[in-house]
């Protein structure tokens, strides 16, 4: 089972300097868990990215930062939640090399290639949820029969 190591922080994204407080909270998170130097960067990219998204498309919102155990792997799940006005199309938007402008021109699937997994919870209307885990080995965390 993936068990929370600590209790999730709730870091808000409302303006161009909280972008700048969540990539410090994640780096600092991830280098406390273990993660290599190029696990890091590739997490803050993501997280640059996922953070821009909630702010500038979804109107701001929050980042839920979980740390997590599976056995004697550490691991970093982060949520980005907003309340906008959702992603219409998923799958173009999960196309690679497809951008809507302003952010590092990554994506959503350049975003998933830098993490192990990401999962996307949005619908019109309703806001989007992005979550992003990472484990600290490189090496996916062991089955136990969740997602």
């Amino acid at each position: 089972m993936h068990a929370p190591l600590a209790p999730t922080t709730h870091l808000p994204i409302g303006s161009d300097a909280d972008l700048a407080w969540v990539r410090q909270q994640v780096r600092k998170t991830a280098t406390d868990l273990g993660f290599g130097l190029i696990q890091q960067t590739k997490l803050v990219t993501a997280t640059s990215e996922l953070a821009r998204n909630t702010l500038v498309h979804g109107g701001g919102g929050h980042v839920e930062v979980t740390p997590l155990r599976a056995g004697h792997v550490c691991g970093l799940r982060l949520s980005f939640v907003d309340a906008g006005p959702g992603i219409r199309d998923l799958d173009l938007a999960m196309t690679d090399g497809y951008t809507s402008g302003g952010g590092l021109g990554l994506g959503l699937s350049g975003a998933k290639r830098l993490v192990q997994e990401l999962i996307v919870d949005s619908c019109p209307g309703r806001g989007t949820t992005v979550t992003v885990t990472d484990w600290a080995s490189g090496l996916p965390a062991p089955r136990t029969g969740t997602r």
